[in-house]
């Protein structure tokens, strides 16, 4: 979370999602076509981390439904608050990424029932990795 659009925070997402492990090789990053995606530092992060980049099609919004439906909860669950800095916001997002959606949250998966996406990973025996 910053206040730009520069490449250098995608590219700290990337390097944050490597450092946790579970990245196969060639796995896919989808990303709209914004500068920081388009950019050569974060295309050389891309091709270091052997991943594979996905963009949408210009004038596609549902290239990036995923996403978008991902912030819809974001913003249902932890709602539109105006936060006092950005820390704050940042340390409330991330609470309610790492604590609430991905340890607590039940979602009906068709092959294990209601679990959380953690468990959900797990089961998977990491087969199925998210990009970032």
């Amino acid at each position: 979370m910053a206040g730009h659009h520069r490449a250098e925070l995608p590219v700290a997402a990337l390097r944050m999602a490597a450092g946790r492990g579970g990245l196969e090789q060639g796995c896919v990053m989808h990303t709209d076509r914004g500068s920081e995606y388009t950019s050569d530092e974060f295309r050389s992060e891309i091709r270091k981390l052997r991943m594979r980049q996905s963009m949408g099609r210009v004038g596609s919004c549902y290239d990036n439904a995923a996403a978008e439906s991902w912030f819809a909860i974001l913003k249902a669950e932890i709602g539109t608050t105006m936060w006092e800095t950005r820390e704050a916001a940042r340390a409330d997002v991330f609470r309610y990424v790492e604590v609430e959606y991905n340890r607590s949250r039940l979602r009906r998966h068709p092959d294990y029932g209601y679990v959380t996406p953690l468990e959900t990973r797990f089961l998977l025996g990491q087969n199925v990795v998210p990009a970032a």
